[in-house]
């Protein structure tokens, strides 16, 4: 009995360290309200470098993993908080959204336009509503940080990700 009672302790312990790693990684994201241009313009005017779109399915492996071992870190948190807004897009969603031409569409449908075609994909946007980096699947957080300075430092202008990445080999953390 005192074995059962001491597996079922673990099993909710480990159900609740699950639901802090969640509640944390939710704080990666910003509210929307659904009008990226609009979200867009309020990023510009609070000085971030643009946009982050994480495109996502709630099924999917890669993006779990995403957001419990990268996206809950407070450095990740603290360094895209800064330069970026941040905004998740369910790639199965019906919620409406206004992308950034301005037109009225679904999150799924938006998904499609985007040519979005694995999860997770991350979508950098800037202030003059151009996607200018874009990157697909799971990575560790020093990858992660590494993509967003690519965008944030303007590394895009002059050369590609894969450059970038040479001369800037991921540090371990």
């Amino acid at each position: 009995m005192r074995l059962l009672r001491t597996l079922l302790l673990i099993i909710l312990l480990g159900f609740g360290a699950q639901a802090t790693i969640a509640a944390d990684a939710d704080k990666f994201f910003d509210q929307s309200l659904g009008d990226f241009p609009a979200e867009l313009k309020a990023a510009t005017a609070a000085g971030k470098a643009g946009v982050m779109l994480m495109f996502e399915a709630e099924a999917c492996p890669y993006c779990r993993r995403m957001r419990q071992q990268v996206l809950s870190r407070g450095d990740v948190q603290a360094y895209f908080r800064k330069h970026f807004s941040a905004f998740s897009v369910d790639v199965l969603g019906d919620v409406p959204i206004t992308d950034f031409a301005g037109r009225e569409t679904t999150e799924k449908a938006y998904a499609r336009a985007a040519r979005v075609r694995g999860t997770p994909t991350f979508v950098f946007v800037t202030a003059e509503g151009s996607e200018v980096a874009r990157a697909s699947g799971a990575m560790d957080a020093a990858e992660f940080l590494r993509l967003g300075r690519y965008v944030a430092e303007g590394h895009y202008k002059t050369m590609s990700l894969e450059q970038f990445g040479a001369a800037n080999p991921e540090r371990k953390k």
